[in-house]
């Protein structure tokens, strides 16, 4: 498994990830809304700064990349260093392998 990129990870592990550290703030089917973030359905292939109703900061209306794995990957390593300027308030996830169990989740739980 590489750890400098993303490489399929346990979706199990992931769902766990997600429970305790995303769910707070986060929706994941479609209709579900917005929490504190925003839901997170039809996530792989969207832009950032894209859900309707959500107030995203200019940080990230503008960064203009789209979500997929390895941009995931890299963000949610340190989500404020990869958009300075983002609302999200979570400090990351540090371990590659829980980076790539939560990607695996979500590319599942999110389409």
């Amino acid at each position: 498994m590489g750890k400098d990129s993303f490489a399929p990870g346990d979706s199990k592990k992931g769902a766990n990830l997600f429970k305790t550290r995303c769910a707070q703030c986060h929706n994941l089917k479609e209709g579900e809304g917005n929490k504190i973030g925003p839901n997170l359905h039809g996530l792989f292939g969207r832009k950032t700064g894209e859900v309707e109703g959500f107030a995203y900061s200019d940080a990230n209306k503008q960064k203009g990349i789209t979500w997929e794995n390895d941009t995931l990957f890299e963000y949610l390593e340190n989500p404020k260093k990869y958009i300075p300027g983002t609302k999200m308030a979570f400090g990351g996830l540090k371990k590659a392998k829980d980076r790539n169990d939560l990607i695996t989740f979500l590319a599942e739980e999110t389409k």
